[in-house]
């Protein structure tokens, strides 16, 4: 069954579920443009990977279970005889490595990059390095003659700059390479239905277009979330006014 809601569903913003909805929701979004611009061109899954040492507040909501891998305690290894034992032992900090994944697509025969499509995460809005880290790429993936659609659909942590940005819950980013500083935005509120969007090829071929709706609507059905994301209320948390409208959209248990 489709997403009961008409734009984003607020329950996959969850910290238990966004992880698994954005790998999922990435390569449905690879689908709908493959069948749009090849042979032409061809769509590829790549993955930003960000650091967080043990401790640190970048580390935030991760999910060991969930595409993260987490170097902790390992067994002591002892040095062997006649070895020189160093004077001070110590232990480098643990990791955690998070895996994001983005979109590229690239000319269908010499490989250039084109376009970034770029979900964005807690890890990318969260104030820090990471989201430094993003931020730095923005600016080089635009400023290099490459395209850049940009979508958020999470209502937390701060929006990512934009001059004059409208107050909005969720947001899509459209940069042409052509245009750059200017860019085309999409302001979209908790209740409002998630655009068909235009994702620029190389001039002077036709945008493709992407249906952000249809494919949330795939993944959710793929992933029967309808039977497991429900149990907790929305995080962040809805205003009250929003909160009673969205209950009227969340199944009842059989």
């Amino acid at each position: 069954m489709p997403s009961p809601f008409p734009g984003m569903n607020p329950w996959l913003e969850h910290p238990h579920v966004w992880h698994d909805f954005h790998s999922a929701y990435l390569p449905m979004l690879r689908a709908q443009l493959a069948r749009r611009v090849s042979p032409t061109y061809a769509v590829k899954i790549d993955e930003n990977v960000y650091i967080h040492e043990e401790g640190a507040e970048a580390r935030g909501w991760f999910r060991p279970d969930l595409g993260l891998v987490h170097r902790g305690s390992e067994a002591v290894v002892r040095p062997a005889a006649g070895a020189i034992a160093a004077p001070v032992p110590l232990r480098l900090p643990a990791e955690d490595v998070e895996r994001l994944l983005y979109l590229e697509i690239v000319d269908g025969r010499g490989g250039e990059l084109i376009t970034v499509v770029e979900l964005l995460s807690p890890t990318n809005k969260r104030r820090g390095d990471n989201r430094t880290s993003y931020l730095n790429k923005r600016r080089t993936i635009l400023s290099g003659d490459v395209n850049l659609v940009e979508i958020d659909l999470l209502r937390g942590g701060p929006p990512m700059p934009v001059m004059d940005r409208p107050a909005c819950a969720y947001s899509v980013l459209v940069g042409r390479s052509e245009r750059w500083p200017e860019v085309d935005f999409w302001p979209i509120g908790p209740r409002d239905p998630l655009p068909v969007i235009p994702v620029p090829l190389r001039r002077p071929d036709e945008d493709a277009r992407l249906d952000l709706k249809a494919a949330l609507d795939q993944v959710y059905d793929d992933a029967a979330y309808q039977y497991r994301i429900y149990d907790e209320p929305p995080e962040p948390p809805l205003t009250p006014e929003d909160q009673a409208w969205a209950r009227e959209f969340v199944p009842r248990p059989a």
